[in-house]
């Protein structure tokens, strides 16, 4: 088979409730992701001298072990005792560490190129297998679906059938926020126990937005702030410019609300981009 040309799409969750700390270090918890069409564009291409070689146009992206994708690439050469490379050519627009889990999409995306690619004939369960080993988020993406609910560390997936789609305004600051960080300084006793996303899950099924948008929650919210104190300053502009329950996504710092159509969407954005360079209108896709 000659070279894949794939889509990787980033996320953001519209609830995120800590349950409390496992023994492995992680965090139990309970979230909606929403699949977005802000999309990376990978390329993977075997090559015959059995190197993982990986190209891309952000400066910050690692092109070795670190990268997620190389993790995907190293696990299954190694387990399947394959002797070819492969080239991957990543072309970056997701933001990276801002909380949209461009690079745990990454790793999805090429884990499930890879097994076209190399004719593994994995099975969705191998694949999770993969995915959970290499990161939380990264079985989401596997899944093709707009909506899912994760649990565990995030890495069990169950879709959710919503029809709805939404529009947002992101704004993201070139400021770099790690999850460790964020989930090191959590205060869980500060968390609201009475938080349920099948409220928010049902009025996303009735379309009923107005209602859905009061059951918003990121218990992450507390513990960005404190590190990054004027990441508040944006969630309020977002709010003066009438986006509905800004928010922080994941662990930050992508700040996102929501917007009544796209319209609405792209006239904050040209006002946004006047002081920020990434901000983008985004749709459920």
């Amino acid at each position: 088979m000659s070279g894949l040309l794939l889509q990787s799409p980033a996320k953001v969750n519209l609830f995120l409730k800590i349950l409390n700390k496992r023994a492995d270090g992680y965090h139990n918890i309970v979230t909606l992701f929403e699949r977005v069409d802000l999309c990376d564009e990978i390329f993977l291409d075997s090559n015959k001298i059995g190197d993982i070689r990986i190209f891309c146009n952000h400066p910050h992206v690692p092109t070795g072990p670190k990268n997620l994708a190389y993790k995907a690439v190293r696990m299954l050469q190694k387990d399947f005792r394959i002797t070819e490379g492969v080239d991957i050519r990543i072309n970056k627009r997701i933001p990276v560490a801002a909380g949209l889990a461009g690079g745990s999409s990454n790793a999805a995306t090429t884990l499930l190129g890879l097994n076209r690619l190399w004719g593994l004939r994995l099975g969705s369960k191998k694949l999770l297998f993969y995915a959970r080993q290499i990161g939380s988020d990264v079985p989401f993406f596997l899944y093709n679906c707009s909506w899912a609910l994760g649990q565990g560390r995030g890495d069990v997936i169950k879709k959710i059938n919503i029809r709805t789609k939404l529009w947002h305004i992101l704004v993201i600051p070139r400021i770099k926020m790690y999850s460790w960080k964020v989930y090191g300084g959590l205060k869980l006793k500060l968390t609201k126990k009475d938080d349920d996303v099948n409220i928010l899950i049902h009025h996303l099924r009735k379309n009923n937005l107005e209602e859905a948008r009061r059951q918003l929650v990121n218990d992450l919210e507390t513990s960005i702030i404190e590190l990054c104190p004027r990441l508040e300053k944006i969630r309020e502009k977002l709010k003066l410019l009438n986006a509905q329950n800004a928010m922080f996504s994941g662990s930050g710092p992508c700040v996102f609300g929501m917007t009544d159509s796209e319209k609405d969407g792209k006239t904050m954005a040209v006002i946004l981009r006047k002081r920020f360079n990434q901000v983008f209108v985004v749709r459920t896709l």
